[in-house]
């Protein structure tokens, strides 16, 4: 009975230590990324950035419309905040060449 009980703790440590080891593989979320899921993506899904008749057609353009929509709903977001969901909407969906506003 005790080897039994031995087995079990062993496979159930085994299970807790695979299980932590995945979870601290998982990269955290970016700043760009929390800002956009807490503050935009009630109304902006998935969809529109992929519309036909979007307005970002290149980075300048895609910071320009995270500015002008953080204004519209009285986010006063810095220009670091504008520049982190910039980055994170640019590497996520975009993928247009980042032509300013390199950090780290």
């Amino acid at each position: 009975m005790r080897a039994h009980w031995g087995r079990l703790f062993s496979g159930l440590a085994f299970a807790v230590a695979c299980a932590t080891a995945f979870a601290q593989n998982e990269p955290a979320p970016s700043r760009g990324q929390l800002l956009y899921s807490t503050h935009c993506i009630a109304c902006h899904n998935s969809q529109v950035h992929w519309r036909d008749r979007r307005l970002a057609t290149d980075w300048d353009t895609l910071k320009a419309q995270v500015r002008r929509w953080q204004a519209s709903v009285g986010l006063t977001w810095s220009e670091d905040d504008i520049v982190e969901v910039t980055r994170y909407l640019n590497d996520a969906i975009y993928r247009f060449p980042q032509v300013g506003d390199r950090k780290g």
